[in-house]
């Protein structure tokens, strides 16, 4: 009988000596797209109990403030001057021109560069100012169970980023440039901090459907890019399986399932032996974590041992899958499993057009759960060492996009000012940063680029930014590029 393992040996050796003879153009382009391939077979884990990470935590530099991270991404960009960014002097401007000294030649999108003129449509929402012993931030009234928890948080009002169109703003919000590839800030704190939770991904990512337009997610955007490929976000569903291919083919016993996957690896640890290949170290450990993921995710996402205080908390819809309120449970109950980057997507926010009926049902759906997170994890003492980030991927316009009326308007893409909140550990709580001017359209005071939210994140995680690097072709790469600094105002 012929042996398995020298079959699999010998179709090695000759793929080996196909990929070694490409050479020119054609052989590279065919090499990146092989491994491209393979890293996205890769997708979500880490070591098993018995073999060591294939590549081991860094460790922060310093004693971190934070431990683990929940970010909040509202993909589509939400208006910052109906949330966060009170404007009321705009209301004597409504429907007058936005003078050309405020927009002074600042590029527009596609969409409203054709305009005839450009009109001022002040927030239709109201506004209140919560104190709370610290600086006072006002925030709309559609936001009231956020205002409830105003003194967690730490408001900026004056975040700016480089991109003005979507695809390219979220992968540099994600990844801290604009062009894809780079590994993701979710894949850069997994390489960096390494795992507490051996049967559950380190970075862990979920999707929201939202009630307005809505952009499309790649899966670079929690991609491990030139990162191992342990370091990638695994994405769970709210239908079917948790986790793709979690459960056995039918026929198939979880003793078949083990033996299976020992046959694998000991194929894969020769071929290891003989390339020293990195990744195949990666593909072990992956496969080693799906096999464990077989029990710890049915017990994750069983909330039959939730408590009544804790659905009266979260909300009615909480118990729907696939919501948003689920998605923040969800996020608690990682976070206290050890899990260390948790990553929210709630889609639809990108109101060109009737932007006040949108955002009303975009903000019910993600009030409530969000103060709810923030208070459940107070509660049980987990926001002192997790931090949570809110925020989108740039701002809007002041002017309309469109027909203006007292009840009706739509804003375009705004990249030079927008609104984001951190909470949580180690953050300045009840500081408001920053300001924009009259018409929300310009930064006055103490700007924030999206590399100086990266490398104070970065910081309350216990990492000098500059000094978290990965060597790949030949030079060092990190997540700030060579740019990004600390703000010391939002830190306590």
């Amino acid at each position: 009988m012929t042996d398995p393992s020298q079959e699999y040996l010998a179709a090695a050796t000759r793929r080996r000596f196909f990929g070694q003879a490409a050479t020119g153009l054609t052989g590279m382009l065919g090499a990146t797209a092989l491994a491209q391939s393979l890293a996205g077979q890769t997708l979500a884990s880490i070591a098993s109990p018995s073999s060591p990470l294939p590549m081991q935590a860094q460790g922060p530099h310093f004693a971190p403030k934070a431990k683990r991270v929940i970010y909040l991404h509202m993909e589509g960009g939400p208006s910052h001057l109906d949330l966060f960014d009170h404007k009321p002097d705009l209301h004597r401007l409504y429907n007058t021109d936005l003078p050309d000294s405020v927009r002074d030649g600042q590029r527009l999108t596609g969409m409203t560069s054709g305009q005839s003129r450009f009109a001022v449509a002040p927030s239709l929402f109201k506004f209140r100012k919560y104190d709370n012993g610290g600086d006072g931030v006002h925030i709309s009234e559609l936001m009231p169970h956020i205002a409830g928890v105003a003194d967690e948080l730490c408001l900026v009002r004056s975040m700016h980023t480089e991109a003005i169109n979507h695809e390219p703003a979220i992968t540099f919000a994600q990844t801290g440039n604009q062009q894809p590839g780079r590994p993701s800030f979710g894949s850069w704190a997994s390489y960096g901090l390494g795992s507490t939770n051996r049967d559950l991904p380190t970075f862990v990512v979920m999707i929201t459907q939202g009630f307005g337009n809505m952009q499309a997610l790649a899966e670079r955007f929690w991609g491990s890019g030139f990162l191992s490929g342990e370091h990638q976000g695994c994405k769970l569903r709210s239908s079917g399986d948790a986790v793709l291919y979690l459960s056995d083919p039918k026929g198939v016993s979880r003793t078949d399932r083990r033996r299976m996957l020992d046959l694998v690896n000991a194929f894969a640890e020769q071929e290891r032996s003989r390339t020293n290949d990195p990744e195949i170290d990666a593909r072990i450990a992956q496969q080693e974590m799906a096999f464990r993921m077989q029990t710890s995710v049915p017990d994750l996402i069983d909330l039959s041992g939730e408590s009544a205080a804790t659905w009266d908390l979260y909300g009615e819809e909480a118990k729907k899958p696939g919501t948003f309120a689920q998605s923040c449970l969800m996020a608690r109950r990682l976070n206290e499993r050890g899990v260390r980057f948790v990553q929210l997507y709630m889609r639809g926010w990108d109101a060109h057009g009737n932007l006040p009926g949108e955002i009303r049902k975009q903000c019910k759906a993600v009030d409530q759960p969000i103060a709810a997170l923030l208070t459940d994890l107070r509660r049980r003492g987990l926001l002192d060492d997790t931090l949570v980030v809110w925020g989108g991927e740039f701002g809007r316009t002041v002017y309309s996009q469109g027909g203006l009326s007292k009840t009706n308007y739509g804003r375009d893409h705004h990249p030079r000012c927008f609104s984001m909140w951190l909470a949580g550990a180690g953050v300045n709580r009840g500081h408001v940063h920053g300001e924009t001017c009259d018409f929300g359209y310009n930064i006055v005071r103490d700007p924030v680029s999206v590399h100086d939210l990266h490398a104070t994140l970065l910081h309350l995680l216990g990492f000098n930014h500059e000094r978290l690097v990965y060597r790949h072709q030949g030079r060092d790469f990190r997540l700030t590029d060579v740019f990004g600094r600390v703000v010391p105002e939002l830190i306590a």
